[in-house]
């Protein structure tokens, strides 16, 4: 299928995209526009700024409904891997020890060694499973030796597991899978090419406790935020203090998803520019505005992530509007 970019094309007018200016002692420096939407598990457009049809790769974000097959299948029940093992199936992990240790534990329940990783051995490290992305292609092995498919060919698109995924994401969308549009992420396993508002509908399913799946996911993210990211990453922080109010996972290129628990919503942001700086600050200014975290766990993270450096600070302007016209 060809691919295609929204940049740049028609938004309905009244609802401006997000900026996040860069203040160098208070004098703006860099701007970064941003898109972002929230929606319900049926899929409705709650609220937006900007574009909900933006499209982008949902990148890492996806990782979570990568990770369903891994559960459904029985290989995480099979391999033992429990709350930490769902964990690291569905992280962006910084590559310490003790990350390396617990992709290397799925693998090792299964007979699979280290060397069938697939994605790259990143610059100075020892091994694939220091990749940020080592427990997603553990989890993805494990699953397709429980099920008795190839492991070479994992990252394939046509393997049976990506095929799989392809098809479970499409059922959360109300698509079929075979429409997806697919590209190589870095660590060469398929991500998607989504709108904005489908990003969020996903964590909005990820949230809703109607998926045994995706609950069982969910909440070993929140178990074990430390292995989600890492110690001062922002997802990590951001669950770590959220009082098990919302789930937050974070891809490439500007891509931000956080799912408010038990309520079924989720939120999706974009940086038309790729910069982390901006959609985080984006995603902390619009949970304020959301009030899905309390004013105390605001207040610590804004002090985390909106002073980047001495005499410098992050400032957004806008904001999510309620949109009839929206369906």
């Amino acid at each position: 299928m060809t691919l295609s970019s929204s940049f740049g094309s028609s938004q309905r007018p009244g609802v401006p995209p997000l900026e996040v200016r860069l203040l160098r002692n208070g004098i703006a420096e860099s701007v970064h526009r941003v898109h972002a939407a929230v929606c319900d598990k049926r899929g409705r457009v709650l609220m937006r700024a900007g574009d909900p049809q933006q499209l982008s790769f949902v990148r890492s974000a996806l990782k979570p409904f990568q990770a369903m097959v891994f559960v459904s299948s029985g290989a995480a029940d099979q391999t033992g891997s429990g709350d930490r093992g769902l964990a690291m199936a569905c992280a962006s992990h910084a590559g310490t020890a003790s990350h390396a240790r617990e992709a290397f534990k799925i693998l090792w329940s299964a007979d699979i060694e280290a060397e069938q990783l697939q994605c790259p051995t990143p610059a100075g490290a020892d091994s694939p499973l220091q990749h940020n992305c080592s427990g997603k292609h553990a989890a993805f092995l494990t699953t397709c030796r429980r099920l008795h498919w190839p492991l070479e060919s994992y990252l394939q698109v046509d393997h049976p597991l990506q095929q799989q995924i392809l098809r479970r994401v499409g059922e959360l969308l109300g698509l079929p899978g075979a429409e997806l549009v697919t590209a190589r992420d870095d660590c060469g396993a398929p991500t998607l090419q989504l709108p904005l508002a489908q990003m969020a509908l996903l964590f909005a399913h990820l949230a809703s406790s109607e998926h045994a799946d995706l609950e069982r996911l969910s909440r070993a993210m929140l178990a074990h935020p430390e292995l989600v990211a890492g110690e001062g990453r922002f997802d990590t922080e951001l669950m770590a203090r959220g009082h098990g109010m919302v789930i937050s996972k974070g891809g490439a290129e500007g891509i931000q998803c956080i799912s408010r628990v038990g309520e079924g919503l989720g939120l999706a942001i974009k940086v038309e520019d790729g910069a982390s700086r901006a959609k985080h600050a984006v995603a902390l200014h619009l949970l304020e505005q959301l009030d899905w975290l309390t004013p105390l766990t605001l207040e610590e993270l804004k002090r985390q992530f909106l002073v980047p450096g001495e005499a410098l600070e992050l400032a957004v302007s806008g904001e999510l509007r309620f949109d009839a016209a929206i369906p």
